[in-house]
């Protein structure tokens, strides 16, 4: 393999780690820090990625698509919370669980019936279409975007969970809600603050994913299983956790599709690599994950607690 070839699958790796991100980031919050089991959370993508192809269609504009996305997550993560997840907080795992599994199924059907079976397509916008020169070789200008806004969230989600009072309520109602209740504050519109801004970076990542991906019902749960594991390698409740392991995932789930099969051709039959080589390289987040809870059971950047 060459080192252009390299790099370029090494900023494959990047784009979808900052992608996994933008969606970890918003289940970090509410799985890690309020301890709810959200598997809707890649419905809230689905549905993010189908407000933002609409949009688009209608007025060609990829910035009010985007918007529609968020403020479409938003708005029915805010619902959402106020009338299932709200009721469910104080009772077990498995009710969480069975609760969105549900959701999940529903809004897979809902879509199906209103939307059909056939796929949307989003084009990347124009003023994105082009190429960046970047030592020898072109890469494309739209997954460049998509770096810098999982890092923006990124950086945003730093600051509010360490530098602001809300941030600070956010930490201390996790660890112990009773105490920072009886202080007077309101722990359920904290709840529904954190669960709407979980669903809005849903609806981001499912907005800026769309012109990557045919948008469709059921995209959100492969996805999704990818999310958890890297919330689980990076730890459990904490951001800056799910940035790095997303990253690693990213990394590590790239370069394995790409040199994997080429390895494979070294002691096996060109066909045979190929078929093979995807197969094992799905298989390596899997293995990471298992290691890491074997050798670290908090995962490799676990939140710092107090």
């Amino acid at each position: 393999m060459s080192a252009s070839l390299l790099l370029v699958q090494l900023l494959n790796g990047l784009q979808y780690g900052v992608l996994l991100f933008l969606l970890a980031a918003g289940l970090t919050l509410v799985f890690g820090i309020m301890s709810f089991v959200n598997l809707a959370h890649g419905s809230l993508y689905m549905l993010g990625a189908y407000a933002a192809a609409l949009a688009y269609a209608a007025t060609g504009s990829f910035a009010l698509a985007v918007g529609a996305a968020m403020g479409t997550a938003l708005l029915l993560g805010l619902v959402l919370e106020l009338t299932i997840v709200s009721r469910l907080y104080r009772r077990d795992h498995l009710d969480h669980v069975l609760a969105t599994f549900g959701l999940v199924m529903f809004f897979n059907e809902a879509v199906r019936l209103i939307w059909g079976p056939q796929p949307l397509f989003v084009q990347v916008p124009e003023v994105l279409s082009g190429t960046v020169p970047l030592l020898g070789f072109n890469y494309p200008s739209y997954r460049f975007v998509i770096i810098a806004v999982g890092l923006a969230v990124a950086v945003g989600s730093y600051l509010l969970i360490h530098k602001t009072r809300v941030g600070m309520l956010i930490r201390a109602g996790a660890q112990n809600p009773q105490l920072v209740g009886a202080l007077g504050v309101n722990i359920g519109l904290l709840n529904a603050m954190l669960f709407g801004v979980g669903a809005m970076l849903a609806g981001l990542a499912g907005a800026m994913a769309g012109p990557l991906l045919s948008v469709q019902s059921g995209m959100g749960e492969p996805v999704l299983i990818t999310t958890l594991v890297v919330i689980v390698i990076g730890g459990i409740g904490s951001v800056n956790g799910a940035l790095y392991a997303a990253l690693i995932v990213g990394v590590v789930d790239t370069l394995g599709r790409v040199l994997l099969p080429l390895g494979l051709r070294q002691i096996a039959e060109r066909s045979v690599a190929d078929a093979a080589g995807p197969a094992l390289a799905s298989m390596l987040v899997y293995l990471l994950m298992a290691v890491v809870l074997a050798l670290r059971p908090q995962g490799l950047f676990p939140a710092r607690r107090g």
